[in-house]
């Protein structure tokens, strides 16, 4: 056998967007010896602050996106509201970049996405698209409730609206959009997949997202789902065949509807990491973030095996509050067994924005839930400056 030696540093990675899912692939990168370099817009943002090096530069100037890929060997995402149009010109040109551009702008247009599912044959929810002539006549055609989305820029809760009413058609949302079937009393679930380019592709165990009804993004995740073991079979040969639709390395984040009829539906799917899978750095074998890198490299794929169960929960900025960020409750969170906290590193606290996550290990689903709100009594994140 012929084993094959590497030069160190292994690579230059770099990352379009200095966010929270760039911070947590830092110690991945590390770990390789991967020199990581951001592109952001702000100095001193969350994974600039971590990172080998920071371009500073919007995500969708064609300049600081060409800078990026000439000082990388292979670029990947933080996020997908990038500028697409340069960087499937670079790849054209060679640049390697994970996933392909041309998939994270496909999934940039929600329309285009679901439009996409539909002619792969991939089970998704009835949809329509919406244009300035239709009517709240059309909608109730359609069917109430439904959920309008718009094309383009939805992004942890915004883009979204529940019409169910004539009220909520006066507010509907006006830049381009369509509408879809609203899944009554449906479990989402989440599954992360990772493929590399020669096919090999693993997929983790579906989690189970409960939403926050107010602010429309994840509040907490179980892992793994409590469904049946042939949902979590159905829902990961799902969430493979979906990311094998866009024939690209990656990682996706594959979110899903399970009906109350026990059909598996898919709602829309990540080019990234993604907060359904930020529990694997501690419960699972192999982390999201890991596999992340290890598709970049064309490494051989880690186990996603669960190593017990598992709840994520956001932490997100208190109501009342702007500022510079405070946390209340960490020494009573550092006595508990089991409890990992990651903070984000921004620099500001807003109500609603996510400024970290916890996750929980443990034997037993109810007993992580228990844990959960005994943990959200004391442990805070707010501005210290009152509204």
């Amino acid at each position: 056998m012929t084993i094959m030696a590497k030069k160190l540093p292994l690579a230059r990675l770099g990352v379009v967007g200095g966010g929270q899912l760039a911070r947590m692939l830092a110690p991945a990168c590390n770990n390789h010896d991967v020199q990581m370099i951001i592109l952001d817009p702000y100095y001193n943002s969350p994974a600039g602050k971590v990172a080998f090096d920071q371009i500073e530069g919007e995500l969708d100037d064609p300049a600081a996106l060409q800078l990026l890929c000439e000082r990388s060997d292979i670029v990947t995402f933080d996020l997908e509201n990038v500028g697409t149009d340069i960087l499937v010109a670079l790849a054209d040109q060679g640049i390697e970049i994970v996933p392909a551009p041309a998939v994270i702008r496909l999934i940039q247009n929600k329309f285009d996405q679901k439009c996409h599912y539909r002619d792969s044959g991939i089970s998704t929810a009835e949809f329509t698209d919406f244009t300035e002539k239709s009517s709240f006549s059309d909608v109730e055609a359609f069917g109430l409730p439904c959920v309008q989305k718009t094309h383009t820029g939805g992004y942890d809760g915004r883009g979204v609206h529940i019409i169910r009413s004539i009220e909520d058609w006066e507010n509907r949302l006006e830049p381009p959009s369509f509408i879809e079937k609203f899944i009554a009393n449906g479990t989402e679930l989440a599954v992360m997949v990772a493929r590399r380019a020669s096919g090999e592709i693993v997929a983790y165990d579906p989690v189970e997202m409960v939403v926050d009804p107010e602010l429309n993004l994840l509040d907490y995740l179980i892992a793994p789902a409590r469904v049946d073991a042939n949902v979590l079979k159905l829902a990961q040969e799902l969430a493979k065949k979906t990311v094998e639709s866009f024939a690209t390395p990656g990682l996706f984040g594959v979110e899903l509807f399970l009906t109350n009829s026990g059909d598996l539906l898919v709602n829309e799917v990540a080019p990234r990491a993604h907060n359904s899978g930020h529990h694997t750095i501690e419960a699972c074998v192999t982390s999201q973030f890991e596999n992340q890198l290890r598709v970049c490299l064309d490494l051989p794929l880690g186990q996603t095996d669960l190593q017990g169960y598992a709840l994520t929960a956001n932490l997100v900025g208190e109501v009342g509050y702007n500022g510079r960020p405070v946390i209340e409750g960490l020494d009573e969170f550092a006595k508990i067994a089991n409890s990992h906290i990651h903070l984000y590193g921004k620099d500001e606290c807003r109500p609603g924005r996510k400024m970290g996550h916890f996750t929980l290990v443990g034997d037993d689903h109810n007993e992580l839930i228990r844990r959960l709100a005994s943990i959200r009594d004391v442990l805070i994140v707010r501005g210290d400056t009152p509204q």
